[in-house]
Order: structure tokens, then C-alpha cells, then sequence
């Protein structure tokens, strides 16, 4: 039996970590959690048509803090620890699959189908590991109350990361106060912890390194792919996000980062609402394949504008390849004008340290 401080000090002793106060603090609260779980009976059966009596599973644990400070990390390593069933996802990911659930539990016929997904999956699992919870979308704070409680009855043992205090998890939401008791049930059944390094692991991957790579070519593609795979550090899959009712797929995603084409983004039929939903999952965007822009792609050339407004905005780090320098990217047709105020906030996203403090 390996505790989390021992595996912890063998990844700094082997040199795949760099030694963290800040991350050293929180290991015993992860290993509190790897103790209790695998102490801890296993539930017993029940149907989503009978009720078990309640469980009190062990407490579970809600690490939050600033973008790369390592929350991922320290989550993941507690997960190849656990020995009990169990799932990891991103929380994106976990409310796709959970829509898509209750929607066939919908077409069976089931009237409360929220109860036969959280039981499927309280039966399969006893430890739930989820990346960047946030929540963005009414119908998801609906859903997340009830399922968790389910969850959280059923003995099933929560760690999630989220880059906010779980008082502020859908802040200025629509109908939120429906939403705060959902608030106070994580707050009850997981220990909060902040991870208030202020060290960005991710900003010391991308310092002094280039970030827009010009012309389009495979020597820009090989510079982009070495810096996706210096960030991801392992195996990325596609994001699905759910906007108002609609899919919005990121290609790739691993560790906070996004990888995409132009015409993933912005040849396809999306606006502010889909990009302001993909600025608040990733941290880092990475965009390939940016055209010269004009009248023969015209709207395309306008979700482009809006998607970098909505990165700048939200402070998203940009890794892109394109076909000119940003300056040159626009030089005819409706909007050129415009498009100066693009190119300055290209320039400025290239700026070292640029990007997310928060």
C-alpha cells in the first residue's frame, strides 16, 4: 500500500515533478480520502426503483484554486491510487453523458429519469474523480442538485477540481437561487481546499517560447505539435460541451488545453454564446490552419473576430499557426478596418506572461 506523500516523493525524487509547498499541503487531505475509501463497505445494491437506506460514505474533496497550479495533477495522482471502482472525467464530459442518459431513460418511458442514471452509475462506481467542475448552463444546475445527492447517498466517494470557490459555481446564473443548496450539499459532503501556489506550471512550459507560427507548414506544425505534447503530457480526447441545447466539439482536449482548426471554430455555424463556453474550458487554445481572411470567407472572418474578443476577454492563452503575421491576415473587403483591433490583441496574446492569473 502506497500513501499519497510516498508517491508523491518518488515522482519528485524520479524528476517527473517539481517540489511544491503548496501542493505538499494538500496531501493529507488526498490522503485522508485514498484512506477512507478503501476502508470504507461498499454500498449495498439497490434498483432505481427502490431506495437504499442512505450511506455516509467517506468525505470527498473540492481542490480549488488558480489555472496551472496543479490541481489536475494532484487529483489524478490520488486516482492511480484508489483501489475501488472508479471513473475519472472531465465534468464537460460527465454532463454530456449524463444528458444523453437521461434522455434515453426520457424515451423508455421513466418519469423520473434522473433516478436510474444516478443509480446505473452508483453501481458501477465508488469513487468519482471529476476535472474543472463549473457550471455555465441552467438545465446542468437543474440536474447536478438532485444527481449528487443521489450520488452522495448511495456511499459514492466525490474529488473534483474547479477554478472557483464552490460560493461562486454558477454566479449571477439564471434562477440561481434555486441552485444554492446544491452549494451547500458540496460543501457538507467534501472538504474544500485551496491551492493558492502562485506558480503557473503552464505559463513555465509556454515562457520564452513562440506562440504564433507563420506560414502554414509542416515546420510550423511539428513547433506546435512539441508544444502540445510538453502541455497535455499524455492522451487527449474530444471535448463535447452543451451550449443552449446544442454540441460544440473541441477536436482535442487534455490538462485545461484545446486544440482545434480555424474551420473547426469559425467554418462552422457558432457565435459569442458557443465561444464564451469554450473560453471558460480551456485555458489554452490551440488554433491551426488560420487563413488569409476576406470577401471570399467573410464569415468566417467574423466568428474569428469574435473568438479572439472572447479569449481576450477571458484571458485564454493563444498557441496559433496561420498563413501571414496578424497584421496581414485582413488586407481587403468589408471589415479590414475592424480587424486592426484583432491583430493588436494577437500581438498582445503573444506577450510573455500573457494569460489567466486568476
Amino acid at each position: 500500500m502506497v500513501t499519497v506523500v510516498e508517491e508523491y516523493e518518488a515522482r519528485v525524487a524520479s524528476g517527473a515533478l517539481r517540489d511544491d509547498p503548496i501542493q505538499r499541503a494538500a496531501l493529507p487531505d488526498l490522503e485522508r480520502v485514498r484512506a477512507a475509501v478503501r476502508e470504507a463497505p461498499a454500498a449495498p445494491k439497490s434498483g432505481w426503483f427502490r431506495k437504499a437506506a442512505p450511506v455516509e460514505g467517506p468525505k470527498g474533496l473540492y481542490l480549488w484554486g488558480g489555472v496551472g497550479r496543479g490541481k489536475s495533477m494532484l487529483m489524478d495522482l490520488l486516482y492511480d491510487l484508489i483501489e475501488v471502482p472508479k471513473e475519472r472525467q472531465h465534468f464537460h464530459a460527465f454532463m454530456q453523458w449524463v444528458h444523453g442518459a437521461i434522455a434515453k431513460a426520457r424515451a423508455e418511458g421513466v418519469d423520473d429519469a434522473i433516478a436510474p442514471v444516478a443509480s446505473d452509475l452508483a453501481g458501477r462506481v465508488r469513487f468519482l474523480a471529476f476535472d474543472e467542475m463549473q457550471i455555465s448552463d441552467i438545465t446542468d444546475a437543474m440536474i447536478v442538485g438532485r444527481l449528487f445527492e443521489a450520488l452522495f447517498a448511495a456511499g459514492v466517494t466525490v474529488v473534483t477540481t474547479s477554478n472557483r470557490v464552490p460560493d461562486d459555481l454558477y454566479k449571477d446564473g439564471l434562477n440561481r437561487q434555486l441552485f444554492l443548496p446544491f452549494i451547500a450539499l458540496l460543501k457538507d459532503r467534501m472538504q474544500v481546499h485551496e491551492l493558492a501556489s502562485d506558480t503557473d506550471y503552464r505559463q513555465g512550459v509556454l515562457e520564452g517560447t513562440p506562440t504564433y507560427f507563420t506560414p502554414n507548414s509542416a515546420q510550423a506544425r511539428a513547433q506546435i505539435d512539441a508544444i502540445w505534447h510538453e502541455l497535455v503530457k499524455g492522451d487527449a480526447a474530444p471535448l463535447t460541451l452543451r451550449v443552449k441545447g446544442r454540441d460544440v466539439v473541441l477536436p482535442a482536449y487534455a490538462n485545461g488545453v484545446g486544440r482545434a482548426k480555424f474551420r473547426d471554430l469559425c467554418g462552422v455555424f457558432l457565435g459569442a454564446a458557443d465561444y464564451l463556453v469554450i473560453a471558460d474550458a480551456v485555458r489554452v487554445l490551440v488554433l491551426e490552419d488560420i487563413p488569409r481572411l476576406g470577401r471570399s470567407n467573410f464569415n468566417e472572418a467574423k466568428r474569428f473576430v469574435t473568438l479572439i474578443d472572447t479569449l481576450y476577454e477571458a484571458k485564454v492563452r493563444l498557441i496559433a499557426s496561420a498563413a501571414a503575421a496578424p497584421e496581414m491576415l485582413y488586407l481587403e473587403g468589408e471589415g479590414v478596418f475592424e480587424f486592426e483591433r484583432t491583430a493588436s490583441r494577437l500581438r498582445e496574446m503573444q506577450g510573455v506572461g500573457w494569460g489567466r492569473s486568476d
